[in-house]
């Protein structure tokens, strides 16, 4: 049977943590943040964790 591969995009996205979970950055802090509030640019500097459902299909897309 061929080895799984690797899915690129969500491994180029997401970082598995060694504790299993799934990280990923917050879309929308690239630019234009002084339109935004300042609440809003802090909460968007901290990675976001996925659901435990979707961070198993995750973890078995990135063959981990």
């Amino acid at each position: 049977m061929p080895k799984a591969k690797t899915h690129k995009g969500i491994s180029k996205r997401m970082k598995v943590r060694p504790s299993g979970k799934v990280t990923f950055k917050k879309s929308g802090a690239g630019h234009l943040m002084s339109g935004k509030s300042g609440k809003r640019c802090r909460r968007l500097r901290h990675a976001g964790v996925t659901p435990p459902a979707v961070a198993a299909k995750i973890r078995q897309a990135v063959g981990r």
